[in-house]
């Protein structure tokens, strides 16, 4: 069982990551810290195995980025994945240098979540117990595929290229619009499950921008939209 401390001051996000960790197979919050000191006693407490770390950046009087040398110095095999709101480059920058493994900005989905842990699980396999690697392997470690795999942006599976290329042409129609599950469904007359799996995977390789808006019902709706840059990419998916 691979054990996860998360550090976050906000006592809902730290709760929703402890049931998004509990979701992974294999996986197990081993405590949570809601301040940095409190983080620290716990990562110099010997009897406390963690393996990986979920790690904010914006805390109550401290930063997040001021705990990466401590985990560092630590000499232990820990690892950190950084779940935050800051997008901006320094941040960013400071924490690809002290080595993070992944870096989810908020707000963010389950699947992004999952897929984090389970890329960061398969490179810590095969970081253990492995005294040489051959270059394949290395090229797995340093930049998460082999020279021979194939494009990242191959459908998943359960997914089709027909309804794909569906979608995406209803997406490049309506250039700029922001749009839900629902309402991609009911125009292109998909099931909203099915609908709701091609729009995770767009997002995930980064066609779409997802944002989350709260009813009055605090129920969640995700919406939609076109990330410019990837315009013509999305545009190969469309013929």
């Amino acid at each position: 069982m691979i054990n996860v401390l998360i550090v976050d001051d906000d006592a809902m996000v730290a709760e929703l990551n402890r049931m998004y960790v509990a979701r992974v197979p294999g996986f197990r919050c081993c405590g949570t810290a809601s301040t940095l000191p409190q983080a620290k006693e716990m990562l110099s407490d010997p009897a406390l195995e963690i393996d990986l770390v979920l790690l904010d950046v914006y805390m109550q009087q401290h930063s997040g980025l001021d705990l990466l040398p401590t985990i560092r110095a630590s000499g232990r095999a820990i690892d950190v994945i950084m779940i935050t709101s800051a997008a901006d480059a320094t941040t960013v920058q400071t924490s690809l240098r002290y080595g993070v493994v992944d870096y989810l900005i908020k707000p963010f989905q389950f699947p992004r979540f999952e897929e984090a842990l389970n890329a960061w699980r398969e490179k810590r396999k095969l970081m253990t117990n492995q005294p040489y690697y051959e270059q394949v392997e290395v090229d797995r470690l340093m930049h998460g595929v082999s020279p021979e795999s194939t494009d990242d942006r191959r459908l998943p599976k359960g997914l089709t290229a027909q309804t794909l290329r569906t979608i995406c042409q209803w997406i490049d129609n309506h250039p700029g619009s922001e749009f839900s599950t629902d309402e991609l469904a009911a125009a292109v007359t998909i099931s909203r499950v099915s609908c709701r799996k091609y729009l995770i995977w767009l997002a995930q390789i980064n066609i779409l921008y997802t944002s989350i808006h709260y009813g009055a019902t605090g129920r969640p709706v995700y919406r939609y939209r076109l990330v410019a840059e990837q315009y013509n990419l999305l545009k190969q998916y469309s013929q």
